[in-house]
């Protein structure tokens, strides 16, 4: 009875929300997917220190740590963008407080919830100096043989 405990919400709240959330957020896969068919419009900013985007970041994405954001994004990233932004992962709130300032500042602006953790996880393209490597798929988190999930 824990489930239906507090009921569900009306239909009209669960369209209102869930929209809501998808205007709000995006996935790794849907990133990855933009990125690799080079949509134009779109730059992916990682939020978190130089010493966390020199361990590892998503290749061609912008490194602007949050506290410079207000400052340095005009500069670097096109008004008309759609900007995504990355921490760490799912127990950072980093992404979030990033994706507030481009919002402050009038950009269009999504989370992508996962973060770098499950970017990486995903074994999507991770850049360092020492060029792009893909680490294995974690089949906790996305399927080993390659295929989309098909979410």
């Amino acid at each position: 009875m824990s489930v239906t405990a507090v009921p569900a919400a009306d239909n009209a709240a669960a369209l209102a929300h869930f929209a809501a959330r998808l205007a709000f957020e995006t996935d790794v896969s849907d990133v990855a997917a933009d990125l690799a068919a080079g949509v134009p419009g779109v730059v992916v900013v990682d939020s978190r220190s130089r010493e966390s985007w020199d361990q590892g970041h998503i290749e061609g994405a912008v490194h602007l740590p949050t506290a410079e954001i207000a400052t340095r994004a005009p500069g670097l990233v096109p008004r008309e963008a759609t900007v995504v932004t990355y921490c760490w992962g799912p127990g950072c709130n980093g992404a979030t407080r990033a994706a507030l300032e481009f919002a402050k500042l009038g950009y269009r602006v999504k989370e992508m919830i996962g973060g770098f953790e499950y970017w990486a996880r995903e074994g999507f393209p991770v850049e360092t100096a020492s060029g792009v490597t893909r680490r294995p798929v974690d089949a906790l988190t996305a399927p080993v043989s390659g295929i989309a999930c098909a979410c």
